[in-house]
């Protein structure tokens, strides 16, 4: 399973060198998570047994810093983006506070942010504990194609 972004430069599929079908897919802007998109992801590892889900932050986010703009200059976005916008707030909050590139690190607190999340929810969290499922932060370059990890629920 893989929650991403929405981004078209970051198809799963290629990132990951699989083919259509090797893997569930859930994109969402930043890749944020709310109730829908929680029963989506829930329905690999709860129905299928996926082992493993992966929440991928990329490079140059458009819908980071579409958020960071929006906050940094107090405007509302129109209509449901702002919705994502305020996903996004606490992650941009964190990045604020930790210096640096503010967009990459908005990216890669709202990655972890997601991480958590998913850790959390009711459904997931038993298959987390006993080893059954892991899951993963992992942060796409654009610039060079790698993925690194950010985070992992592994028990080892």
């Amino acid at each position: 399973m893989v929650v991403s972004c929405i981004d078209s430069r970051v198809p799963p599929e290629m990132v990951f060198d699989q083919g259509i079908g090797d893997l569930f897919v859930v994109r969402t802007a930043a890749p944020t998570v709310d109730d829908l998109v929680a029963g989506s992801v829930e329905y690999g590892p709860v129905e299928d047994a996926t082992p493993l889900i992966v929440v991928l932050g990329h490079q140059r986010c458009g819908a980071v810093t579409a958020a960071v703009e929006s906050i940094g200059h107090g405007h509302r976005l129109p209509s449901h983006l702002d919705v994502i916008v305020e996903s996004i707030r606490p992650a941009y909050e964190q990045a604020r506070a930790k210096g640096g590139d503010l967009i990459d690190q908005t990216v890669r607190a709202q990655t972890l942010q997601t991480v958590a999340t998913l850790t959390a929810d009711p459904a997931l969290s038993p298959r987390i504990d006993t080893g059954e499922l892991g899951v993963v932060g992992a942060y796409y370059s654009l610039d060079s194609g790698q993925v690194s990890v950010l985070s992992s629920s592994f028990k080892l």
